[in-house]
């Protein structure tokens, strides 16, 4: 029984059949014979938390060599709920959800699918890390972030990760002897400044698209996740599902009464 091979459940938001997850897989195969990935069937990137609650769920089989795997039609959480519920023989050692194409760190992590469902794992109280690689390209090259991942995920089941929060890992996109290390870091405080640019369909009537641009408050702040990014280094920020501005609740005590 001291020998059991790790549970490991493996999903991601860019579907089951992209790059990045591909690459997690075949990283976790290399740690334990128990791997289940239940993934979404498409893509579901910015879904962010959220659950499918008004149509049905389907999960299929999926045909991977080495795992047990199915597909979701719904969102990474919907994925996470019903692996834990419906799929694994027993509670999830570890919970990986990537490796995402492009970055999550910053603000981005209120509305990745990526790491919403790593930030599920933790509220079902299962230790989970989101993986992403700051490129969004689908042929984004994962290859220097293999030794790390494998590194993260050992150091994850070695030692006991604080219940109930998560770890959001992004990787800067330059090549392997450019990586400088792994700094543990905060979330920046950047933000996307946003426009909706108005378009006409072909049939004339008007549409929206969002564009924007990605700004970072907090530039020369070393102790946060886009300045540990830009300077070549594997980001890794713990997360917490308890968003309560604890700093606030003393300054508003006067709106306290009683009947």
């Amino acid at each position: 029984m001291a020998n059991k091979q790790p549970l490991i459940l493996i999903t991601n938001d860019d579907g089951i059949t992209a790059p990045g997850i591909l690459h997690l897989i075949a990283i976790a195969k290399t740690i334990s014979n128990q791997i289940y990935v239940v993934a979404p069937d498409k893509p579901q990137s910015g879904m962010g938390h959220a659950i499918t609650i008004n149509a049905m769920l389907r999960i299929q089989p999926f045909q991977m060599d080495g795992v047990t795997a199915f597909s979701c039609t719904g969102t990474p959480v919907d994925c996470v709920k019903l692996a834990i519920s419906k799929v694994v023989p027993r509670t999830p050692d570890l919970i990986l959800s990537g490796v995402n194409h492009g970055s999550n760190s910053s603000i981005n992590v209120i509305y990745s699918g990526t790491m919403s469902a790593a930030v599920e794992g933790a509220i079902e109280g299962v230790p989970s890390i989101g993986f992403s690689l700051c490129d969004h390209s689908i042929d984004a090259y994962f290859a220097p972030t293999g030794p790390y991942i494998k590194q993260i995920i050992e150091f994850a089941l070695k030692n006991k990760m604080e219940k109930h929060t998560c770890w959001n890992v992004n990787f800067p996109s330059i090549s392997s002897e450019l990586i400088k290390g792994i700094r543990i870091c905060r979330q920046a405080r950047a933000v996307w400044e946003e426009e909706f640019q108005e378009r006409q369909d072909p049939s004339g009537k008007p549409y929206y698209w969002l564009t924007g641009k990605f700004v970072n408050h907090e530039p020369d702040r070393e102790d946060t996740d886009e300045w540990a990014l830009s300077q070549g280094y594997i980001s890794l920020v713990p997360v917490q599902y308890d968003v309560t501005a604890y700093h606030v609740i003393d300054q508003i005590k006067g709106l306290e009464n009683e009947k």
